[in-house]
């Protein structure tokens, strides 16, 4: 997806790949995504875009059925809350063997296009779900988007990739920057293994 957004920004700009790489960043850490930025400096069509950047084959993508097991064994409401658009989230979803576990899905166009971190979203999401932030834990796997979900009062997991832009959104890298983060993992099917009894006395 990554080549696919700097393909589009170039194309669009009329940019060096170089060029439209840094673009894509800069906007992304401004805006919280490329696509807020080139709407609001832009006018760019958001099902344009969407249907552009999230246009490519999921082959690298594996099943996975022990994250299905373990989803599946959590009680409670489980909802998906993402900055792509619901389509994309389904392929991914019917991908990793996941359809049907999730009961809704908020995405960018629910937000009207201002995407998480932005308080809205959060708000946004409490809306359109009804979900009682003391009673829920959120799962992110960009650190800076836990932040408001902890201000909200939810338990927060980082599932920490080592992709260096899921750690934008902090002023350094100390302790203090993520103390937002109730829990971390590398793995969300481990962590959901290990934790799942603790989850279920307070699932929703």
């Amino acid at each position: 997806m990554d080549d696919r957004i700097r393909g589009f920004v170039a194309r669009t700009l009329h940019l060096t790949n170089d060029e439209a790489h840094q673009v894509q960043k800069d906007y992304f850490k401004q805006y919280g995504t490329t696509l807020s930025g080139l709407m609001a400096l832009h006018g760019t069509d958001p099902f344009e875009y969407l249907a552009d950047v999230h246009d490519f084959p999921l082959g690298s993508i594996d099943p996975a059925p022990d994250l299905a097991a373990h989803l599946n064994a959590l009680p409670g409401r489980k909802i998906i809350f993402t900055n792509a658009d619901a389509p994309y989230a389904g392929r991914v979803l019917d991908r990793l063997g996941l359809t049907g576990i999730f009961e809704q899905i908020v995405d960018i166009h629910c937000l009207s296009y201002t995407p998480k971190p932005a308080q809205s979203a959060y708000d946004t999401l409490l809306a359109q779900t009804g979900v009682d932030p003391a009673r829920s834990i959120f799962f992110e796997d960009m650190a800076r988007n836990l932040l408001p979900a902890k201000t909200m009062g939810m338990r927060t997991v980082w599932i920490d990739s080592g992709w260096h832009e899921s750690r934008w959104g902090h002023d350094g890298g100390d302790d203090d920057a993520f103390s937002h983060v109730d829990y971390r993992t590398d793995s969300l099917a481990g962590w959901l293994e290990n934790a799942i009894e603790t989850l279920k006395i307070s699932a929703q």
